[in-house]
């Protein structure tokens, strides 16, 4: 290996992949000053001073169908990178979430002589396990975010390790419950509830209008509860809204703030993924909802793609249901007003939910960033300064 600086090469998929790729940076540089970063990038990984060879909005396709109408693009924009990676001589390349467009990119540098590494393994562990082996041949290392992702690997030639899940190193273990509704403006002693349709349009859409629905519906039972809705972006915002004025929905709507409307709420209604698991560090009670474009679902449920009892993350995480998760058509704003009334009817006996939520905050809580990191320089050879 030269002697020359570290030279790597990203590409993050969405603004959860750069915002990982940004704390991935400085972790390297604080080990490593000299590394050079290049790749496809958002605005949090170009403020850590990665070069930026485009922005990684490009790749925010979701789903098992929907990609297909896109795949001209990606195919043109995977080769393109590639080109670039190889005529910059990068020394390793890191793949931060994004399987689909990543492990392609991964197989083709790594067949160059490149040590590649994924950040955030696939969901091998919910569906297409027969991917683990293109997986371990495409890539050195994987970086997993939750402790059982590693069993997964242990047949393959492929070093794939637990590095933490970063939300849980953000998320204080103690409550911050009165400093958030302080910064919200909320009543200390107020009943509220968190709403979270999701980060991406597609969630927004196919979700939005019953949880919308489901707020006026919560409203007739017994006693009254504040609504506020932190929206991840204002394209997202603009639909959510329309989706609450048609429903008669009184929700406050948020910019972002997603942690302090979790850290505040007595209870939250959201969208299956990482909403899911911040309400969990946040030790919010919570009901999780979770429904595909019906192509998609058919794929998943239908041809049993998917063969898992729970889909919803605090759950996968314990092992057995702690939080009622609904499905699909199961989505209905009485379905989903009758679980969260459940929630809070019964919220003195919510001590021992809390704390299976804090042993699972204290598991994930690794300081990923730096557990990357140090894969990651393990992987290339070079040690820390």
């Amino acid at each position: 290996m030269s002697h020359e600086a570290l030279q790597i090469g990203l590409v993050a998929g969405e603004a959860s992949g750069d915002l990982l790729g940004a704390a991935l940076i400085d972790a390297l540089r604080a080990r490593l000053p000299g590394v050079r970063c290049v790749g496809l990038t958002g605005e949090r990984m170009r403020a850590a001073g990665c070069e930026s060879l485009g922005d990684c909005s490009e790749l925010a396709v979701m789903g098992l169908v929907e990609p297909l109408r896109h795949l001209p693009r990606l195919l043109r924009l995977r080769s393109r990178l590639r080109r670039e990676f190889l005529s910059r001589g990068i020394d390793v390349f890191i793949g931060v979430d994004s399987p689909a467009f990543n492990l392609g990119l991964a197989r083709s540098l790594r067949a160059r002589g490149l040590r590649t590494l994924q950040y955030v393994s696939p969901q091998v562990w919910a569906w297409r396990p027969g991917r683990i082996p293109g997986i371990a041949a495409a890539v050195d290392a994987v970086l997993c975010l939750l402790p059982f992702e590693p069993r997964c690997y242990a047949a393959q030639p492929v070093r794939a390790e637990f590095v933490g899940h970063p939300l849980a190193d953000q998320v204080p273990l103690e409550s911050q419950r009165v400093a958030a509704r302080q910064r919200l403006g909320l009543p200390v002693d107020a009943e509220v509830i968190a709403v979270l349709p999701g980060s991406r349009m597609g969630e927004v859409q196919r979700l939005g209008a019953d949880f919308a629905a489901a707020t006026v519906d919560y409203q007739r039972g017994p006693g009254p509860a504040m609504f506020i809705a932190p929206m991840a972006s204002a394209a997202v915002a603009q639909v959510f809204e329309a989706q609450c004025r048609q429903a008669g929905a009184n929700i406050r709507l948020l910019e972002r703030s997603a942690d302090d409307a979790l850290a505040a709420a007595d209870a939250a209604l959201v969208a299956s993924g990482t909403a899911s698991l911040q309400a969990l560090l946040h030790g919010c009670p919570m009901v999780v909802a979770y429904r595909l474009a019906p192509l998609t679902a058919f794929l998943v449920r239908d041809l049993r793609l998917v063969k898992l009892r729970h889909f919803s993350l605090p759950n996968l995480l314990a092992g057995e249901e702690l939080v009622p998760e609904f499905f699909q058509e199961a989505v209905t704003p009485q379905a989903l007003a009758a679980a969260l009334r459940n929630i809070l009817a019964r919220r003195a006996e919510l001590a021992p939910l809390r704390e299976r939520f804090a042993q699972i905050h204290r598991t994930l809580r690794r300081d990923a960033a730096a557990s990357a990191a140090r894969v990651v320089l393990e992987v290339s050879g070079r040690s820390a300064a």
